[in-house]
Parts: structure tokens; C-alpha cells; sequence
């Protein structure tokens, strides 16, 4: 239950502010930790998490650097790895470009309305020139980490 709530908060947050501060990031990871031990994770899924989480932040800053996420973003896809762990980060990474792609859909379409209103007393070329939406890609993340977690390490533990 923990680690849904950490997302919702951190996808409202990201809509609501348009950042994600990194004290949030950095205080899902440190929680990770005594949490995996209470619950006995296995060294080897422990190992697993570690690396998925280098892994997402890796391909995070990969995606900032060519603009396509904030820095927050990128640093909440690696604290949600961490949680995840290997395989869950493969259906996590398809939720979350689902959802960021019906969320920038979404977005682009609203933007689109409020241009057409503002373009009757602007030139074509002026009002196009802003026409790059701000999309929270937390909000993405959130919803595709929530929707991986049936797949996880943690919905096994009482499992067996």
C-alpha cells in the first residue's frame, strides 16, 4: 500500500506544480530499503531492484537529455524501478508511455482549443511558435507503476 500512495502523490503533485521536488525521489528509495528487509526479499530481488532502478535512471536521463521528460521525472522512473524490480519495469515502461501518450493527447488537444481562440487576433506563425504543451509526465509514471504493481515481487509474498 505504501509505494501506490507514494505514486499518487508524487503524479497529483506533478499536475498540480508541474515539478516533482527531489526530496520525494530520493525519500521513496531510502524507504525502499527497511522495507525489503521487514518483508525478507530475497538477496537475489534485492540485487534485481537495485539494477532496474540504474537501469530506469539511466534511460530517464537519457530521455531529459533529449527533452522528451523533466529531470523529476527521470528521477521518479528510477525510485519506481526500485520498487518494481525485474521483469514488473517492462509492463511499467509500456503503462507509462500509454498513459503519457493519451495524456499528451489529451493536453495537446486542450492547448489546441485555447490557441484557436487567441489565433484570431495573432499571426499563424506567432501563435505556433508556442504550441509545446507542458505535459506532467509524473502523472504517466504514476498510473503505469500503479498498473505494474499485480506484477511485482511484493503481490507474491503472501502468495506462496
Amino acid at each position: 500500500m505504501f509505494f501506490p500512495l507514494l505514486m499518487v502523490f508524487a503524479g497529483a503533485g506533478d499536475v498540480m506544480t508541474a515539478r516533482i521536488p527531489n526530496y520525494f525521489p530520493v525519500a521513496m528509495s531510502v524507504v525502499f530499503f527497511p522495507i525489503a528487509l521487514a518483508t525478507g526479499m530475497p538477496l537475489l530481488f534485492f540485487g534485481l531492484h537495485i539494477a532496474t532502478a540504474i537501469v530506469l535512471l539511466l534511460v530517464g536521463y537519457g530521455l531529459f537529455s533529449f527533452g522528451f521528460i523533466g529531470g523529476g521525472d527521470a528521477k521518479l522512473m528510477a525510485a519506481a524501478g526500485l520498487w518494481l524490480g525485474f521483469p514488473s519495469a517492462l509492463p511499467f515502461m509500456l503503462f507509462s508511455v500509454l498513459a503519457g501518450g493519451v495524456l499528451a493527447a489529451a493536453i495537446g488537444l486542450l492547448f489546441m482549443l485555447n490557441m484557436e481562440a487567441g489565433m484570431r487576433s495573432v499571426s499563424l506563425d506567432k501563435a505556433l511558435s508556442r504550441f509545446k504543451p507542458s505535459v506532467p509526465y509524473g502523472f504517466a509514471l504514476s498510473a503505469g507503476a500503479i498498473l505494474a504493481i499485480p506484477f511485482t515481487w511484493w503481490m507474491r509474498v503472501g502468495a506462496g
